[in-house]
């Protein structure tokens, strides 16, 4: 029986390994993170190391995330995958033993997940360039990484959901532990996998030059250039209430790890309905004006949660904040990998990470900093009103955007010819 358009990327076997695999480990690697950032407010009861240690799991996506596309683009996508897999792996297994023996402390926290963002940052550019050969070329790509978007966004919904409640019953070293039996899922689906790589194109130019190569794709071309600079500003801007949501659990709300497992679980909640929306469209028009739309809810929602002082009205506001954030990021991601040519896609994924993870540790840093002087409520606030603006900019540049792209969606048959709109 045929699957329906919606679910397309399902009827490739390797795609269904990869996703029963990444959503059992990304649900583990959440439940880990929710430990890590509990137990360092416990640790020390400072938002400033909060943002720190958020700084240091994501600033590897900026400052590596690059040339490690430019790795990935030469090498066998599954090795690299197995290879950081198992390092992750060891990663949980070090940090295990030192929560269980009480030796930890915030700076081996902080330590650890910069080690973890080293990691992903090779990680990720690899998983995204790894769709294409899953689900045997183009025709079901925007899906795939329509559900890829929906699978990660889920486990930030059900990872602390989970830790949550099993630091809260049986102690934060559970949350370490769960992780480890979790991470293996990955890597036992990787092993299964049998997609026929693609062609590595490893060319005669330097590093530098295949850098600079994807730079120049990326930010020469003016939707693309929009949408990672829109994408940027949301990411720096909204993605910071994570780091502070210890802050807003215990002195605004007075509750405890199980309030904090609910206000992630809230953003990943609604992260994940807006990929699921998103998975459902048939064609990727409309995406660049979505765009948009999207960051500026996120913005107003960001706004709203930092004057809120009940838990009920937070928990849809974070939803909101959540559907904005991730219809942004997921929409650039689609309309990249689906104009993006296959020699160049890990570079171009791994900018496009840059944009979306690699830009939130500066955030996170920046509102860490500043909320130790004016407080975490006022800087989320600050944050909203950037996202506002950045959406309100995109906007004016819409007509020039969609006319400069409609040449490329005529000749992939996204758009009929002539086409009247993105």
């Amino acid at each position: 029986m045929p699957l329906p358009h919606g679910l397309s990327a399902f009827r490739h076997r390797d795609y269904r390994l990869y996703f029963a695999g990444q959503g059992v480990s990304q649900t583990g690697t959440w439940l880990q993170l929710i430990a890590t950032s509990w137990l360092v407010y416990e640790l020390t009861g400072s938002a400033f190391l909060l943002g720190l240690a958020a700084f240091a799991q994501q600033i590897p996506m900026l400052v590596l995330g690059p040339f490690a596309g430019v790795w990935v683009d030469r090498m066998n996508k599954r090795k690299v995958l197995l290879i950081t897999q198992n390092g992750a792996l060891l990663q949980s297994l070090a940090m295990l033993a030192l929560v269980a023996s009480g030796e930890v402390q915030a700076w081996h926290l902080i330590l650890a997940n910069l080690v973890l963002g080293v990691l992903n940052a090779i990680e990720s550019p690899a998983r995204q360039a790894q769709l294409v050969e899953l689900v045997g070329g183009r025709e079901d790509l925007p899906n795939a990484i329509a559900f890829s978007s929906v699978l990660m966004n889920s486990a930030r919904f059900i990872g602390p959901m989970i830790g949550g409640a099993v630091i809260g019953a049986l102690g934060v070293a559970w949350g370490f532990a769960l992780n480890c039996l979790m991470r293996g899922a990955v890597i036992v689906a990787l092993a299964l996998i049998r997609a026929t790589p693609r062609a590595t194109e490893r060319g005669l130019d330097g590093w530098l030059r295949q850098l600079a190569a994807g730079f120049r794709y990326a930010f020469g071309f003016l939707p693309t250039r929009s949408a990672l600079l829109l994408l940027a500003a949301v990411s720096f801007s909204v993605q910071p209430y994570q780091s502070l949501a210890p802050y807003f659990a215990r002195d605004v709300f007075h509750g405890d790890s199980v309030t904090l497992g609910w206000l992630i679980g809230a953003g990943g909640f609604g992260a994940a309905a807006g990929t699921v929306y998103l998975a459902m469209r048939p064609t990727i028009r409309g995406l660049l004006t979505l765009m948009p739309v999207a960051g500026a809810a996120a913005g107003a929602a960001l706004i709203g949660f930092s004057f809120s002082t009940t838990l009920w009205l937070a928990i849809p506001l974070l939803v909101v904040v959540g559907v904005g954030g991730m219809l942004t990021a997921a929409s650039t991601n689609t309309v990249l990998q689906t104009i993006v040519e296959d020699h160049m896609r890990a570079r171009v994924v791994s900018i496009y990470m840059m944009a979306f993870l690699g830009m939130a540790p500066l955030g996170a840093l920046f509102a860490g900093s500043l909320a130790e002087v004016i407080g975490p409520p006022a800087v989320l606030a600050l944050g909203g009103a950037v996202a506002l603006a950045a959406a309100a900019v995109y906007w004016r540049q819409l007509p020039a955007i969609r006319s400069a792209i409609r040449p490329i969606y005529e000749k992939l048959g996204i758009a009929p010819r002539p086409a009247v709109e993105d």
